[in-house]
């Protein structure tokens, strides 16, 4: 039956390899349970709550790519994402969560209309490569930030804004210790390297950071503090029209990207395309949908899928076993609340570390090119702001490319962005 559904044999797969498959790609993104509940949590949002619905969503998400789409992707919060809705919108702009969620939840409505009106393709192919390139950037920058900050070793200071912490604190040395361990264990390609990381910082945290012990498996906790709380009119003011924005977008490059990443290492492209691009499309904007209803910031896919492609994954059944393990993770509650601030902060940095490695594709031979993508990736970091950072990028984009007589290069999609972000600021400010 698996074989008919998941054309194991057609995909030169079998049963066994799949489960090994979705286990890998499962170790490799778990961390996610423990990150999100406490970015989130600095937003004001009940940790616990936050995390059943991060399981609940990453099953959901997975199991509708597995189970519609066929492809071995797997779904959860995204990393940055998370970042920018706590941090920027929230903390940031003085956006309630509430609100927040409900501009979540317009992007995924959003997403989902572009899918299935074919849209989807014009946009992405309309932003220019530098732009798309920019962005991921400038998520890493914000994400080390981030990180820096929730591990001690960076703090805030009147004189030069920012400056070293105490790097003797207990919390920095563990965050840097945490660190060098992520990054030896993925070098030595060793399976959940950034979860080992994060639980070798927590179990470090009993014995020098005061930490204590809250046991490890339990009923769930109830997702009622954050399920359908989501405030819609909220975020449908003008105020919040630029956070829509850059949730969309980075959502849209996001999901596309990442997507086709895995599928190109699978051996899944046809002719350089995706067969089923448009129901994994689906599948990962109802997803964005159903994780502002359940109380999470934006869902996409994960390129930790390629470590369960490397093993053998190539269809579905991959996961659909991630989907499951997922769920179980529901069960250990008490675990993921005893993960200190600074033990997830190693993984934050190393992602972000990771995110940095598109820079070089960049055509930095070009300024008109290369000086926005340098403009977006900077400001986001030192504005604390995703939004900023796109905005700025997008209107330098458009106006050096106008300002050299080149603006028939720059393609409709672009003009209307950067006409969007340039009314913001002047009519309603930063």
């Amino acid at each position: 039956m698996l074989d008919r559904f998941f054309k194991l044999t057609h995909s030169g797969t079998d049963v066994r390899t799949e489960l090994l498959a979705g286990l890998t790609t499962f170790l490799t993104m778990v961390y996610i349970i423990f990150v999100n509940p406490s970015i989130l949590g600095d937003a004001g949002m009940p940790k616990e709550s936050v995390f059943v619905a991060t399981c609940l969503v990453a099953a959901l998400g997975t199991a509708v790519m597995g189970l519609y789409a066929n492809y071995p992707i797997a779904m959860a919060p995204g990393m940055g994402l998370n970042a920018y809705f706590a941090y920027a919108v929230v903390l940031g702009m003085g956006v309630a969560w509430p609100a927040a969620l409900g501009a979540v939840f317009i992007s995924g409505c959003l997403f989902i209309l572009v899918s299935l009106l074919g849209l989807r393709g014009m946009i992405v192919n309309g932003i220019p490569k530098s732009m798309r390139v920019a962005i991921t950037v400038g998520l890493g920058m914000f994400l080390a930030l981030i990180a820096l900050k929730n591990a001690g070793i960076v703090v805030g200071s009147e004189a030069t804004l920012v400056k070293a912490g105490n790097l003797h604190q207990p919390s920095a040395i563990m965050a840097i210790v945490g660190f060098f361990a992520i990054v030896a264990l993925d070098r030595l390609r060793v399976k959940g390297a950034i979860l080992i990381g994060i639980v070798l910082v927590t179990v470090l945290s009993f014995f020098f950071g005061g930490n204590t012990y809250q046991g490890i498996f339990s009923l769930p906790p109830s997702i009622s503090p954050t399920l359908f709380k989501l405030d819609i009119p909220g975020a449908l003011s003008v105020g919040i029209l630029n956070v829509v924005l850059v949730f969309f977008l980075v959502e849209l490059f996001d999901a596309t990207g990442t997507l086709m990443g895995v599928a190109r290492r699978a051996g899944l492209l046809v002719e350089g395309k995706m067969d089923r691009l448009n129901k994994a499309l689906l599948a990962d904007s109802g997803a964005i949908v159903a994780g502002s209803v359940l109380g999470t910031s934006s869902t996409t896919a994960y390129l930790e899928s390629a470590s369960g492609v490397q093993a053998g994954g190539r269809t579905g059944l991959t996961a659909l076993t991630v989907a499951v393990l997922f769920l179980a993770c529901l069960f250990i509650a008490p675990l993921a609340g005893v993960v200190p601030a600074y033990a997830t902060a190693p993984a934050l940095l190393f992602v972000a570390c990771l995110m940095l490695s598109d820079l070089g594709e960049v055509e930095w031979g070009d300024s008109t090119e290369s000086i926005p993508a340098a403009v977006t990736a900077l400001v986001m970091p030192f504005t604390f702001s995703i939004a900023e950072g796109i905005a700025f990028g997008f209107i330098t984009y458009a106006v050096l490319k106008l300002l050299t007589g080149r603006a028939r290069e720059v393609a409709p999609v672009v003009w209307v962005i950067a006409a969007l972000f340039t009314f913001k600021i002047v009519y309603v400010g930063t």
